[in-house]
């Protein structure tokens, strides 16, 4: 350690956050930092893991302007007309997608089921299956195979896959790269996925219908555009992409976990909120200080809090 602050912080994501691969800091408006690290170059996309979650909750709120969606208090099933409820089945036909995306949800499992989901040939339909059951509508339960079902609903209410829909109303005009499709077939590929260096796409179902809980890879640059665009309150070079009150719906407490508020696919901590991902995946956005701290990393478990790196040592750093 020396007496350079900026050597110091990157000595110590070296040392305690290996798995990081870039990290972009944006304030005011304006690029004020980016570093890469372990090879990886600022054109590299990385799984992004539950950060796709809030770009589902991006691309909903999206849609609800656009009116392909009326309200996020309609009921879940509107979305599916054929979906074919069991007898004796009533919880599931009163969970809206409200629930969905504050995660107050209920679900037929105690652990997330994901090979068995991820190894079916519809994936929307086999999530919907566990959708329902004996625990009441209204309790939190974190659940990244059930978000897989707004991304049925967001197919069904726009007629267009997610990648279509997501590069017209948010990648093209953000100047995002498109990803492609990224088939995953068996147990294998989806470990692949996770754990490869250099992946690049957005995971799909056999049917083409990408992921809504992980599966997406963006650079952190890509990651600083959402979080600009938050910061921004929907407006981007002089176009509001989406409006401000979802942004400001999305990004308050509506559900909460323990101590930790919710809001839309969104976690709120503190007076900032953020998109987190599983390995130490983070868009951080701090409207007070008008500052975006957004990192990509490589597949790690029980990987660093990444939080605590930002809030101890990024931000005093660079305000």
């Amino acid at each position: 350690m020396n007496n350079n602050p900026l050597s110091n912080l990157e000595h110590l994501i070296k040392k305690d956050y290996s798995n990081t691969a870039g990290i972009v800091i944006r304030k005011d408006g304006h690029l004020i930092y980016e570093k890469y690290f372990d090879g990886y170059s600022k054109d590299d996309v990385l799984h992004v893991a539950s950060v796709t979650k809030s770009i589902i909750s991006v691309l909903i709120g999206i849609a609800i302007d656009k009116e392909f969606i009326k309200n996020i208090e309609q009921k879940v099933l509107e979305y599916f007309p054929n979906y074919q409820v069991r007898r004796g089945e009533k919880t599931i036909q009163n969970v809206t997608l409200k629930n969905l995306m504050n995660m107050t949800a209920p679900y037929k499992y105690k652990s997330e089921p994901y090979t068995k989901i991820y190894s079916s040939d519809d994936w929307v339909k086999a999530t919907l299956d566990l959708l329902g059951g004996k625990s009441r509508i209204g309790e939190f339960k974190y659940s990244t195979v059930g978000t897989q079902i707004l991304s049925g609903v967001l197919t069904n209410a726009t007629g267009q896959s997610i990648i279509e829909f997501a590069n017209e109303n948010l990648f093209k005009p953000l100047e995002i790269k498109t990803p492609h499709n990224a088939f995953i077939e068996n147990k294998e590929a989806y470990f692949a996925f996770l754990k490869d260096k250099y992946v690049t796409g957005w995971v799909a179902d056999p049917k083409g219908v990408n992921t809504a809980g992980w599966g997406l890879t963006l650079t952190p640059h890509d990651m600083a555009k959402i979080g600009q665009l938050y910061l921004n309150e929907g407006l981007w070079n002089g176009h509001q992409i989406l409006s401000t009150t979802w942004v400001q719906e999305s990004t308050k407490e509506q559900s909460r976990w323990g101590e930790l508020p919710y809001g839309y696919l969104w976690w709120i901590i503190d007076d900032c909120y953020a998109a987190l991902g599983d390995g130490g995946n983070v868009i951080f956005i701090n409207p007070t200080k008008n500052m975006i701290v957004t990192i990509a990393s490589r597949f790690m478990p029980r990987a660093k809090d990444r939080i605590e790196l930002i809030q101890k040592h990024i931000i005093p750093l660079f305000t």
